[in-house]
């Protein structure tokens, strides 16, 4: 075989090494990229999916010192009734140590838990959504990363449609770039 015949199968194994790497890293940023939007689109669920059983628990838990007044009343009517018929106590003087029924304050405090775990939660999974969406956005922005997201048509999912959840006050600090004390009462 010729020196020319070995040079050129040389460069055609060289073509072909250099068009299958290329095709390769196509292939694997696609397969990346995917990868990573659906983890955004994942997230973005769990984060729904937490906001609503946060605020099906908190709905429930906060029913429960109703229905307590509610049957305390019920048990205070009858614990009266029952003492001192149905038209009350007719005595001028009475010298009795009553032990009425106590409320339990104890409630409130588990709607405060339950308040304060839920937003726990859910911010948690609000950081998790933001950095799925740092990471995606760092990768098909780095070199070459961006020259084959841009050939392949990457980004393929809107990234605004995934932002994270926030309040109307909360917005307008951040446009407003000011934050005054919070009033509690």
């Amino acid at each position: 075989m010729s020196l020319s015949n070995k040079i050129l199968i040389g460069m055609a194994v060289i073509t072909v090494i250099i068009v299958l790497s290329i095709i390769g890293s196509f292939w694997s940023s696609n397969n990346e990229w995917i990868t990573l939007e659906q983890g955004i689109k994942a997230q973005f669920d769990q984060n729904r999916n937490n906001y609503d059983s946060y605020f099906k628990t908190l709905k429930e838990v906060a029913q429960v010192p109703d229905m307590y007044v509610k049957g305390l009343k019920d048990v205070y009517d009858g614990c009266m009734t029952g003492r001192y018929g149905a038209n009350g106590s007719k005595a001028a003087f009475q010298w009795i140590k009553e032990h009425n029924p106590k409320f339990d304050a104890s409630m409130y405090t588990k709607i405060q838990n339950t308040i304060v775990a839920g937003r726990k939660d859910f911010e948690s999974n609000q950081k998790v959504l933001i950095d799925k969406k740092r990471l995606y956005q760092t990768e098909i922005q780095k070199f070459p990363g961006t020259v084959i997201a841009s050939i392949l048509g990457f980004p393929k999912i809107d990234l605004d449609k995934f932002d994270i959840v926030t309040s109307e006050t909360t917005e307008k600090i951040f446009k407003d770039k000011k934050s005054d004390y919070i009033k509690l009462n």
